[in-house]
């Protein structure tokens, strides 16, 4: 049943990709997207998994230096309005104009189907959730 699980969610899969140095992906860090969630694995002797609900996702910003340039990689980070993590990286992936805007598409969507309200909708540090109840939210990926 375990393994009817994980390959379930393996067809789910729309986008994934791991950190690259220069151009080679020999790095412990992965990332995996579904149409609702983003996964992040990382380590090796201590491996810690990260799961992100895109609905929460509230800014998108991709920086590239000049090695990433000549490389065709970059850095999208991701400002989100979660409990823990403000802000989450994905470090050196490739085709990052790409994936930024298949992030934001998938963000949408899943606002769409939570029917949450975007970050120009918050107000003092509340927003309402697809009910209509208030919830509390923070400001600390802010630029």
């Amino acid at each position: 049943m375990a393994k009817d699980r994980n390959q379930a969610s393996l067809a789910e899969i729309v986008w994934q990709d791991r950190k690259h140095h220069l151009w080679f992906p020999i790095s412990l860090s992965k990332y995996r997207m579904t149409q609702d969630r983003l996964y992040t694995e990382d380590g090796f002797f201590t491996s810690k998994y990260d799961e992100l609900l895109l609905y929460r996702v509230v800014d998108l910003r991709l920086t590239r230096n000049l090695l990433q340039k000549i490389f065709g990689t970059g850095t999208i980070t991701l400002c989100t309005k979660a409990d823990r993590d403000a802000e989450l990286l994905l470090s050196n992936i490739r085709h990052p104009m790409e994936t930024k805007a298949l992030i934001s598409e998938l963000v949408e969507n899943a606002r769409d189907r939570k029917r949450v309200v975007g970050k120009e909708f918050f107000t003092e540090g509340h927003a309402h959730d697809e009910n209509g109840n208030m919830i509390d939210v923070d400001d600390d990926c802010v630029e």
